[in-house]
């Protein structure tokens, strides 16, 4: 009898040892009885996990034990910290932290050397940790709708990028690192405070998109004129009184544009000065052709 109840003390102590520690009462209603593992969807290209809208201020626990996940979805909760174990999560492809409380980034996300996508757009954050600039497969950086007013000179360094979006936060002029950033086909600093844009625009020579609407800008650079590759120009809501001679070089451009969504040249809601408003009545060309007889 005593064998007996060995056994049965030995067996209840492997069943305390498989479940591990208890997890607090939100995380175990998140998980609703599963495993962790169990949340992990595996898709054609990632394995994905989307914690979407649920309520959460704090990141489960059981989250920094899932190294597999590439596709991480935090978005849309009432998150406040991001804590360091996220540099533990170092196969993460694509990062939604989106639309939180967050007041800023821990250092440990540059350990997340594989990391193509982040998103960390509609939160308070009024810097990014230089170490960002370590995941140099970064291709699609959102900081949109923060309050951030300066980024590290290290950004230079995230020559993947391809795709940054800075709009609605507080810059005052366009960061230097950004000019570094040979390979931006899409650049948004729309609604931010900027009064210029700087001579060093025209080293983005890959650029096909890039919007500055909604600033204090007065004054458009004949170097804007070299970025040939320009296929929608947004300058919009600005303080644009004439238009660089040059501008009919940016062949690309299809038309003078209206809609938001529309690629061409957005320029029609500035203090142009006569004739200029009157001439682009007539569309692009006829810009173009007024520009070229000046």
């Amino acid at each position: 009898m005593g064998t007996e109840h060995s056994k049965n003390k030995g067996r209840r102590s492997m069943c305390f040892l498989r479940r591990g520690p208890k997890l607090p009462a939100w995380e175990d209603a998140l998980l609703s009885g599963k495993e962790p593992k169990s949340l992990l969807k595996q898709g054609l290209r990632y394995v994905s996990l989307s914690l979407i809208m649920k309520g959460m201020t704090n990141t489960p626990d059981f989250l920094w034990g899932l190294p597999e996940v590439q596709k991480l979805n935090l978005s849309h909760n009432q998150l406040v910290v991001i804590p360091p174990s996220l540099g533990k999560l170092d196969r993460l492809v694509v990062l939604n932290l989106g639309c939180n409380c967050l007041k800023y980034l821990p250092k440990e996300i540059g350990l997340l050397r594989n990391l193509k996508v982040l998103f960390v757009n509609m939160n308070c954050l009024t810097e990014v940790p230089a170490e960002l600039s370590l995941c140099r497969k970064l291709e699609v950086l959102s900081l949109s709708h923060n309050c951030i007013s300066q980024l590290p000179l290290s950004f230079s360094d995230l020559t993947s990028l391809r795709k940054l979006n800075l709009s609605n936060n507080r810059f005052v002029q366009i960061p230097l690192c950004v000019f570094a950033l040979r390979n931006l086909d899409f650049l948004h600093l729309g609604s931010n405070r900027l009064e210029n844009i700087a001579d060093s625009v025209q080293y983005l020579v890959n650029l096909q998109i890039f919007i500055i609407e909604n600033n204090n800008i007065r004054i458009l650079p004949r170097s804007l004129c070299f970025i040939t590759t320009l296929e929608l120009l947004n300058v919009d809501y600005n303080a644009i009184q004439t238009v660089p001679d040059d501008l009919y070089l940016l062949h690309q451009l299809p038309r003078i544009a209206w809609n938001p969504m529309d690629k061409g040249l957005h320029i029609t809601h500035n203090p142009l000065s006569r004739p200029l408003p009157e001439v682009i009545e007539g569309g692009l060309d006829a810009l173009y052709t007024y520009l070229r007889n000046k």
